[in-house]
């Protein structure tokens, strides 16, 4: 850094040829010594007074006759070596600094008039509240026009229901001015430290912090506030948009704010006609320890200026959905959900967390955060939103074409000392199984049914409905005696309905005699659970891999309410008068092994049996 700050002393060898000055030759130490006594960032500066001390022991200079010249390739160095584009070296002779007039003693019809061509106010359908400010007002001039904004302006805004808030058009401002706005929108206590301005000519940091009264009423905490940007928007309006975005009090539409600058000065070099332009104070968000200075305001939805009023009103529409929303899902939930106690207490604790759902800014987002309440609060992961996918209209295959799905859904294999291998990643409906039962059994069952034991691998399978679970049990039970398999709870109805080994089956059954290990693992969801659950519940096959997902029991779709938010509802739960069952823990295996050694597992254990019976 020490080396690439001598870069104001750079014009000394920017030129091979040495040769007399045509300027001053203390005017580029006099340029340095104002960046370093007024730039904003003196941490960047580290080496500047080497630099400073390098060019004022060398009285050679690069004769630059052409004062703007000369100007532009300082400029040119001086942004690329700090990395900041405000820093601006300018030959201004004709230069007249610019004096704000000050506000004159105007009647008040004539105030009254200055106030409504420069601010914009009208309430939008629905209650909403619209308010457009193109310059920001300090604290001296709020105090002598406070009473005619209130009466014309904000007690106008009061009863709106939410508030657009927009900035597209507002480039200048008074730093005074930014506790007044945020502490519109905010509470009377606590107070709130909003945000710190360093100012480098005096080297001190004023805090600014909310105000604890103010003139008129708060527009307060809990009605929607969406401020709308454009790369217009620049300085004092960025602050307002920064500080209300990072106390999550108002959600940015728009497009990335300009990067301005908290104060920028214009400083005369000596008695010569050169300027240093240098942004000698800036903003440190107490929330993030950034600024929004060059970087700009990153919205939190993102579309031209042009139609930033048309999604705020969006976003507001969509927001004032949701306390209907969270109560009709909070009721789906407490009249659906499998377990009763946990569906109420869900219920109870979502229609308190209205307030969490205020910078909701799409349907997307507002289906991901109730997904992810819904699930911390239960507990269940098979309780979140969905999508409402229209059933597939009926097909009729072919025979053909059902052994080719068949052939591609079922995999067999034999192994050594006679162990079958049996592999599908998918439970099918009972209905549909049963019309293809017979192609099933010739093309799948029949080539495992007379093995001396069988491995079944569902460490891929997902689920899928659990009518066809009864079927599948019964073909490892035998036929003599009915099983009951499991007792279901349906909580819409308030029904337990038994499920039973059938007596009657298609094709031979495997029997409750020959060794039966099923593989799983973290994958293994829902009806392929249910399967594991029974058959680790009656003793009649050994678990051989990782716990099961823990899903749930197929789930239900709802609507909610009138809106266009699905959920889906696990409606069912297995027996758990002696325990727990599977559903959200799911089931542990007797012989715990990575997934992917399962098999080998299962085979060995399998070997060593046979191996042992021979002796």
């Amino acid at each position: 850094m020490a080396t690439s700050l001598l870069l104001l002393a750079s014009v000394l060898v920017l030129s091979n040829v040495a040769v007399h000055s045509a300027f001053a030759p203390d005017l580029i130490v006099s340029m340095a010594k104002i960046l370093l006594d007024n730039y904003c960032s003196p941490e960047k500066l580290t080496g500047m007074q080497e630099a400073i001390d390098a060019a004022s022991s060398n009285t050679e200079i690069l004769s630059i006759p052409d004062p703007d010249t000369l100007a532009s390739i300082l400029t040119g160095g001086v942004q690329s070596t700090i990395n900041d584009t405000r820093l601006v070296i300018s030959h201004e002779p004709n230069y007249v600094p610019a004096v704000a007039p000050a506000l004159p003693p105007l009647p008040p019809d004539q105030l009254i008039g200055v106030l409504q061509s420069s601010i914009k106010l009208e309430v939008l359908e629905g209650n909403i509240g619209y308010l457009r400010i193109d310059h920001i007002i300090g604290e001296e001039i709020a105090d002598k026009i406070g009473t005619l904004l209130l009466e014309l302006v904000w007690n106008k805004i009061l009863p709106t229901s939410a508030l657009i808030f927009d900035l597209r058009y507002t480039g200048s401002g008074d730093l005074s001015g930014i506790p007044y706005i945020v502490s519109y929108f905010t509470d009377a206590e606590p107070l709130i430290h909003i945000d710190s301005v360093y100012d480098r000519p005096t080297d001190t940091t004023t805090e600014m912090w909310s105000m604890p009264t103010l003139l008129g009423e708060r527009y307060g905490t809990k009605k929607a506030l969406v401020i709308l940007t454009s790369a217009n928007t620049k300085g004092i309006a960025e602050d307002v948009a920064y500080c209300l975005k990072n106390l999550k009090r108002a959600t940015i539409v728009g497009e990335k704010t300009a990067g301005g600058s908290m104060k920028i000065e214009k400083i005369k070099v000596g008695d010569t006609d050169f300027y240093v332009t240098v942004p000698s104070a800036k903003s440190i968000n107490p929330i993030t320890g950034k600024s929004w200075e060059v970087a700009g305001v990153m919205p939190d939805v993102e579309v031209d200026a042009e139609d930033a009023l048309a999604a705020a009103i969006k976003i507001i529409n969509l927001r004032a959905e949701v306390p209907a929303i969270l109560e009709a899902t909070g009721a789906l939930v407490a009249d659906n959900y499998a377990f009763k106690n946990v569906g109420a207490d869900v219920a109870e604790k979502l229609a308190a967390m209205s307030g969490d759902y205020n910078l909701i800014s799409s349907k997307v987002e507002l289906e991901a955060k109730l997904s992810a309440d819904l699930m911390t609060l239960s507990g269940d992961k098979c309780l979140k939103t969905t999508h409402n996918i229209p059933a597939l209209p009926p097909m009729n295959p072919s025979p053909e074409m059902f052994i080719e799905l068949i052939k591609v859904s079922f995999h067999t294999d034999l192994f050594e000392n006679n162990i079958g291998y049996l592999r599908f990643d998918m439970f099918g409906d009972f209905e549909e199984v049963q019309a293809i039962a017979q192609i099933i059994v010739e093309h799948v069952w029949n080539k495992v049914v007379n093995t001396d034991a069988l491995i079944v691998d569902l460490r891929n399978n997902v689920g899928g409905p659990t009518t066809a679970i009864a079927g599948f049990c019964s073909y490892f039970f035998d036929a003599d005696k009915q099983v009951l398999l499991d007792k279901l709870y349906d909580r819409p109805s308030g029904t337990t309905k038994e499920l039973w080994s059938l007596p009657e089956l298609t094709g031979a059954r495997y029997g409750i005699k020959k060794s039966l290990i099923i593989l799983t693992s973290g994958a293994t969801a829902g009806a392929a659970e249910e399967f594991v659950y029974i058959m680790k519940k009656h003793g009649r096959a050994m678990i051989v891999g990782e716990t099961t997902n823990g899903a749930s029991h197929p789930p239900e779709t709802f609507r909610v309410g009138e809106s266009e938010v699905f959920l889906s509802i696990p409606t069912t739960h297995s027996d758990t008068t002696q325990g727990p069952a599977w559903e959200g823990a799911g089931v542990a295996p007797h012989i715990p092994v990575p997934a992917d050694a399962a098999l080998d597992t299962a085979k060995g254990i399998l070997n060593k049996h046979f191996a042992g019976a021979k002796k």
